[in-house]
């Protein structure tokens, strides 16, 4: 962990903060507060992974050069975390069921973002994966553990 920037490696685990608290207040905050930490737990997951797509949008765009080019496949992945995201919001606005479900697809999604970093080897920093890994997996889990929450509040 030596390897990453302060700044990346700081701000990229102060960003777990927010789910962490989402997800003590779900499970151990007063009653009143689930709802809303499951609804604020969402939201966060859903920008946070959309975010991720963006960096890699971002990594695509900026490798120009023939031997750093981006795979082709990169801008679709770029633009899945985003749709699916909004798809997780669909049960909401229609009336069904929600949060449970669709936390446990965002959280599923951030666990596994990272397999699609570790295939940038040649337009990503070095110490990338040492970072991504850790925080693909702590969002992730508290995503997937806020599906819990939900599921038990009924």
């Amino acid at each position: 962990m030596s390897a990453v920037p302060a700044s990346p490696r700081n701000l990229g685990f102060a960003g777990l903060l927010p789910q962490l608290a989402c997800l003590a207040a779900a499970w151990v905050g007063p009653p009143e507060w689930r709802w809303s930490a499951l609804a604020i737990g969402w939201a966060y997951a859903a920008l946070i992974f959309s975010f991720l797509g963006g960096l890699w949008w971002g990594l695509a765009a900026g490798s120009p050069d023939e031997a750093r080019r981006a795979p082709g496949w990169l801008w679709l992945a770029s633009v899945t975390p985003s749709l699916l995201a909004l798809a997780t919001f669909a049960p909401w606005v229609f009336g069904a069921t929600w949060p449970g479900q669709s936390l446990y697809v965002l959280g599923a999604g951030i666990l596994v973002s990272f397999l699609v970093d570790a295939r940038l080897v040649t337009i990503r920093p070095t110490w990338w994966m040492t970072l991504r890994v850790p925080l693909s997996l702590g969002l992730g889990g508290a995503t997937i553990l806020l599906g819990v929450a939900a599921q038990m509040a009924g």
